[in-house]
């Protein structure tokens, strides 16, 4: 049925973008789902938080290896591969019956996302001429808006008319449609550049990311005791190995090739990236939850009211790059930079327990004008200054550091969010326990003063067996009255961190140098043998 197309490019695109949605959508729709899921499974924030973390944690860890896997072993198999693992990885956290199952089943999907993201890439620039490529990227980068706008609004949909685990179950479907198209219309890779694998690599930067991600994510559990501080030591030693590694290792194909950061807009615009991580997680993780579990809606009326959010960014992602390339591109970074951090103040402002929806859609549509002007400078300027023979390395470290970014951001955002919430919930408690018969009052405190927060407590206070129908009625009223406060006093520091993040990344801007026209490579692809030859030539 398919085959008429074999070898077709923009065939070939649909299906590799269709895998690429799937991948991307996966990184939003979760957020929306994150009340009903710690209250199907009984999960505490930490755990909630690592559903999202053990994902982007695998993703950034392989990235670039996987893209690596792709010229040794062909790029459609590890397409294929990759399509397959997150499907299957897919079903199995719909299936999930606690957390520890659904956060392991995460980090297999994010294997499976690592597998195939890099290899999309790879095959546009393989099936596409450079003149073309740039259609082909308008479209890849158009999948990429359509899906985060898209995953809250699907995901809430979802959600509110079936389950939250149809979050996953609908890519069962979209997995074998792309299976399908991938074997019918994508051609056998031809060979690129044969690359050496850096196992000691790969394993030094991955237990020292997974050291300080669990160290900042479970030390509120753990009232961050010796050995959540010696985590913290642990990764800073795995770190400097790693880097010691890849000195020596700076001759023999390294993962990181420190000769990139030899360009100052290289490293700067690196470190912009790893400030919007946080400006996303920042700003989903908490609103999410705020909306649900604090004002009561829907998960499709959450998604809805993230829509501001999505015009905002369509705005202004077109214009921006066009912009870029006439003024510059730091200025265009700079002014989305300060855009986005003064809506997250704005929204920390408006926030309350009473508010309604229309509190945070002016503050959502300016953050994602603000967004907009981000990601196309963002690829122009990273690449501009790239030797032409570093521009696959740099592309997959532009990329990993991307998703460590998301890494950080998510164990960061959330130890704020969680040890701010334990500290709140304990203090709107006790303010409230007077509104208890006395006898009741020490165990009512006691039930918000462990130091770990139920994300869905506003919608579902608990209440000890035996306890009298008026008694309870009231706990459940003054709990939700408890969670609701408490929420809206820890989500204010957890959102200006992510805020006071981006507005480093728009100071970061300062240092960078002015350039004006295209990149030589604004699409951050890889580059093969034959241009290769032709540029040294």
């Amino acid at each position: 049925m398919f085959k008429k197309w074999h070898g077709n490019p923009w065939a070939i695109l649909i299906t590799l973008s269709l895998g690429f949605f799937m991948t991307l959508l996966d990184l939003t729709i979760v957020n929306i789902a994150i009340p009903d899921m710690g209250r199907d499974l009984d999960a505490s924030l930490d755990e909630i938080l690592w559903v999202v973390n053990a994902y982007t944690l695998a993703l950034a860890v392989l990235l670039i290896t996987a893209g690596r896997l792709g010229d040794l072993r062909g790029k459609r198999a590890l397409f294929l591969a990759g399509v397959a693992l997150f499907t299957l990885a897919s079903l199995a956290c719909g299936l999930a019956r606690d957390p520890a199952q659904l956060i392991a089943f995460r980090a297999v999907q994010g294997l499976g996302a690592a597998l195939l993201m890099p290899q999309t890439l790879s095959i546009i620039a393989e099936v596409f001429p450079a003149d073309r490529r740039g259609a082909a990227m308008g479209v890849w980068g158009g999948v990429a808006g359509v899906s985060g706008a898209l995953g809250p609004i699907i995901g809430g949909a979802l959600i509110t008319h079936l389950d939250w685990r149809w979050i996953f179950f609908v890519n069962l479907p979209l997995g074998a449609l792309v299976t399908v198209l991938a074997v019918a219309i994508i051609p056998a890779s031809r060979r690129t550049v044969r690359h050496r694998f850096d196992t000691p690599g790969v394993l030094l930067a991955s237990s020292a990311l997974f050291c300080l991600a669990f160290g900042l994510t479970e030390g509120q559990r753990y009232d961050w005791n010796g050995w959540i501080l010696s985590l913290f030591g642990a990764a800073a030693l795995l770190f400097a190995g790693f880097l010691g590694h890849e000195r020596g290792r700076q001759g023999d194909d390294p993962l990181v090739p420190f000769s990139l950061f030899r360009d100052r807009n290289f490293t700067l615009i690196n470190f912009v990236g790893v400030t919007v991580s946080f400006g996303v997680i920042g700003m989903f993780l908490p609103l999410t939850i705020y909306l649900q579990s604090v004002l009561g809606f829907s998960a499709l009326k959450s998604g809805l009211v993230l829509l501001p959010l999505a015009l905002g960014s369509f705005v202004t992602a077109g214009p921006a790059g066009v912009l870029a390339d006439k003024v510059g591109g730091k200025f265009i970074l700079m002014t989305g930079l300060l855009a986005w951090s003064a809506a997250l103040v704005w929204i920390v402002a408006a926030v309350d327990v009473g508010s309604s929806w229309t509190a945070v859609a002016l503050p959502l549509l300016l953050a994602g004008l603000g967004a907009g002007f981000t990601f196309a400078p963002m690829a122009t300027e990273v690449m501009r200054n790239v030797p032409t023979k570093l521009s696959g390395a740099a592309s997959g470290l532009n990329n990993a550091l991307r998703q460590v970014g998301s890494v950080l951001a998510g164990a960061v955002v959330g130890a704020v969010l969680q040890a701010r919430l334990a500290a709140s919930l304990a203090e709107q408690a006790r303010e409230r326990a007077g509104g208890l018969p006395v006898a009741y009052r020490d165990g009512f405190v006691g039930a918000f003063s462990r130091g770990e927060a139920d994300v869905d407590a506003g919608r579902s206070a608990r209440v000890p067996d035996g306890v009298p129908r008026d008694v309870a009625d009231r706990m459940r009223e003054l709990g939700g009255q408890v969670f609701g406060h408490g929420f809206v006093d820890a989500m204010g520091p957890a959102v200006l961190v992510a805020a006071a993040v981006l507005l480093a990344g728009a100071l970061a801007c300062l240092a960078v140098r002015r350039h004006r026209g295209p990149s030589a490579n604004p699409h951050a692809l890889p580059v093969y043998e034959p241009e290769l030859e032709e540029a040294a030539s």
